[in-house]
């Protein structure tokens, strides 16, 4: 029987092995860098997996639901946990208290230590519910709920602890369905397409002046999916076994993606998420915690943070607890964990030597593999290349000649410019490049200092007649 109640402590533990990694889906993009309602990024909120009213889809501008299949080995008696998550946006509007006790809407409110201002929160929710695989042949269950409308109020008070203000927060009514069916695949092997719909049934309509923004608060916003199978286990959608690569192949997965979810090696967990994933995705164990941000990365995104105006600081404060948690984490880092987000290597294993009896040697180079000066049968100050029958090594001169590949809209102002060979450079597939820096370029001895050239392939130059 289908119903919606707690998980048992088992699924419970293995679904949070797999909540990290949906947190960070759940979370995806929620507030971008510099972490301020005002910046120009943060006013079109919400990029992934919002579901809209019917409504709003029939636009033609987003979708008001999620399809996913998987393959799943289910046995006898098996139990499929499943877990929707999404954001509900709440409306969060800042009032000021006046001397009469009554409150007035205002635009931004100053307190020591932050400024607050009008805001779209995103409150988690969850649908849980748990059913019988044999219940889900042919036609399946559906299960609709709902979310009420509510409005909250907070007081607002400064240091002294005196009243100045009020936050209240509206939530509209969201209401969804999850429809669940399996189709038993012919073959030898007992396997199982399973099909999860999540769906917007809201009945909000947009009047004549209607937009994406009023849409939102009746939308399921980053909506995704976990799946946990209690008896038996799914097959990767990535890379599946070779006798299931047609059944793969025939799955429909629409504005989601299916993938393994826990520890490598498990297959009890899927992660259906509109953000495709690795099978076992992962949080980088270096990563000191969630920053938010869809396009950087951690490093460069904690000392930007870090650099941020006291003022700035004082709005991100006030946009959002989360904004708030993020400033806090850059200001308090600690220089051997900011470290840690210069990168790391997960790949390297000892390559062991000519072993003698009964000794166990390990061979180490004195340089490392990808330190430039490890290969010794190339040198880019002194190596060279022909172009056109005549040598260019640093110090040559040349006149560029881009734009063959149509790879950078640079080209356009580079075509033609005479320029000083830097290096000649050999990378491991073979290729050879062409370090210049350009002629009359003011910043030439700060890329030179800095090794920072422009590169081109010996067919996208011309040697000068006088080099």
């Amino acid at each position: 029987m289908t119903t919606a109640t707690t998980f048992t402590p088992d699924t419970q533990t293995r679904l949070a092995v797999a909540r990290q990694v949906a947190d960070a889906v759940l979370f995806e993009g929620y507030v971008l860098y510099p972490y301020r309602a005002s910046a120009a990024k943060n006013r079109l909120r919400w990029q992934f997996g919002v579901l809209v009213p019917p409504a709003w889809s029939a636009t033609g501008e987003e979708h008001d639901f999620q399809h996913t299949e998987c393959l799943m080995e289910p046995k006898r008696d098996a139990t499929l946990a499943l877990e929707v998550r999404f954001l509900h946006t709440q409306r969060r509007v800042v009032q000021e208290a006046r001397p009469d006790g009554t409150f007035e809407t205002v635009r931004e409110l100053h307190l020591d230590d932050r400024v607050l201002v009008p805001w779209d929160e995103g409150q988690e929710e969850h649908v849980e519910l748990t059913v019988s695989v044999t219940e889900l042949a042919g036609e399946g269950v559906v299960f609709p709920f709902t979310r009420p409308a509510s409005e909250e109020t907070e007081p607002v008070t400064d240091a002294a602890g005196r009243v100045v203000g009020r936050l209240v927060r509206r939530r509209e009514e969201i209401s969804g369905a999850v429809r669940l069916s399996t189709t038993e695949l012919d073959g030898p092997y007992r396997v199982e397409r399973l099909c999860v719909v999540v769906e917007n049934t809201s009945s909000w309509t947009p009047d004549s002046g209607g937009d994406r923004d009023a849409a939102l608060p009746y939308s399921l916003v980053a909506s995704h999916v976990l799946l946990r199978l209690d008896a038996g286990a799914f097959l990767s959608m990535t890379d599946p076994p070779e006798w299931a690569r047609g059944a793969v192949a025939a799955c429909r997965n629409l504005h989601t993606w299916p993938v393994l979810a826990g520890e490598p090696g498990s297959g009890d967990l899927v992660l259906s998420s509109p953000i495709i994933l690795e099978d076992h995705p992962a949080i980088a164990p270096e990563s000191p915690g969630a920053l938010y941000d869809a396009t950087e990365i951690d490093e460069i995104l904690a000392l930007r943070t870090a650099a941020l105006t006291d003022e700035e600081k004082r709005e991100a404060r006030g946009t959002d607890a989360r904004a708030a948690a993020v400033i806090d984490l850059a200001d308090t880092m600690p220089p051997e964990v900011l470290e840690r987000l210069h990168g790391a290597v997960r790949s390297l294993r000892e390559v062991t030597g000519r072993q003698e009896p009964d000794e166990q040697a390990v061979f180490r180079p004195e340089t490392p593999w990808w330190d430039p000066g490890g290969d010794a049968s190339v040198d880019p100050d002194r190596d060279h290349v022909l172009v056109d029958g005549r040598t260019v090594r640093a110090g040559s001169r040349v006149v560029l000649r881009p734009g063959l590949r149509h790879t950078d809209a640079q080209d356009l102002f580079l075509h033609g410019r005479s320029a000083l060979v830097e290096a000649v450079l050999h990378d491991v597939d073979g290729g050879v490049h062409i370090a210049v820096t350009v002629d009359d370029d003011p910043g030439a001895d700060i890329r030179r200092e800095q090794g920072r050239f422009l590169y081109f392939q010996p067919d996208e130059v011309e040697v000068l007649e006088d080099a």
